[in-house]
């Protein structure tokens, strides 16, 4: 069975994350000033941004790199088919 890496930090991030969500929930439901809300929103896709990065990060000097060192062409092509296909993604996010 492959071993992947460890969340663990972007696990407890994502807790906040969840923390973060409940404020703003309360800040609509008791009617907050506008800007205030969308500060908030934006410190929360900050953070999301933050843990992309760091997963995405992971991905790349772990998995990514182990397929270039010990594994075959046609997983080290799929890889970079994986991340290409990834990248595309977070393009149309933004």
């Amino acid at each position: 069975m492959k071993a992947y890496p460890s969340h663990d930090e972007e696990l407890t991030r994502l807790k906040k994350i969840e923390g973060q969500i409940r404020g703003i929930q309360k800040m609509v439901e008791e009617r907050r000033y506008c800007i205030d809300i969308l500060t908030q929103l934006g410190s929360v896709v900050g953070a999301i941004q933050k843990v992309e990065e760091n997963i995405l990060n992971r991905h790349l000097r772990t998995c990514v790199r182990e397929s270039f060192i010990v594994r075959g062409r046609e997983v080290r092509e799929r890889k970079v088919e994986e991340i290409i296909a990834l990248l595309g993604r977070f393009r149309t996010h933004g």
